[in-house]
């Protein structure tokens, strides 16, 4: 089990890890050892994620994560396979600790009397301004 928060746990079942080949340094070792993790977590049929966290989740992965509810993160930062496979689950378990956070309720605030004459008084001398740069009408007499 991989412990994400208090009440959040995940099992290493779910979590399905390839290895690929990476691009970058590493000399000739880069062409032949599959260094690259590609993790693949089923988070849209995860009994561990409750709804709430699962929707959050899919709002941070962005592109990360497919239609069919399945969050992909490739590590290819470092040359072994060991460091990757870390930053690959770090970098879950930091994704799903962040979604697990419940956003603040928004308080709907009003603006002070004293805000709402400060704007009014600005835009008055910004149109006094304005009508002073204006050319001047010249009356036929």
């Amino acid at each position: 089990m991989i412990h994400i928060t208090d009440t959040i746990a995940i099992d290493e079942s779910e979590i399905q890890e390839d290895f690929i080949r990476a691009s970058g340094p590493g000399g000739q070792n880069v062409n032949k050892v599959a260094t690259a993790v590609q993790l693949r977590f089923d988070a849209g049929r995860s009994p561990s994620l409750p709804p709430d966290v699962r929707k959050r989740l899919a709002t941070l992965a962005g592109r990360r994560m497919t239609e069919e509810g399945i969050l992909i993160i490739r590590a290819r930062r470092f040359r072994t396979q060991d460091r990757n496979r870390q930053d690959a689950m770090d970098r879950l378990i930091a994704l799903i600790r962040q979604a697990a956070l419940k956003p603040k309720p928004r308080q709907k605030t009003k603006p002070t009397l004293a805000s709402r004459k400060r704007r009014l008084e600005s835009k008055r001398r910004r149109g006094q301004t304005k009508r002073i740069r204006q050319p001047v009408a010249h009356s036929e007499e």
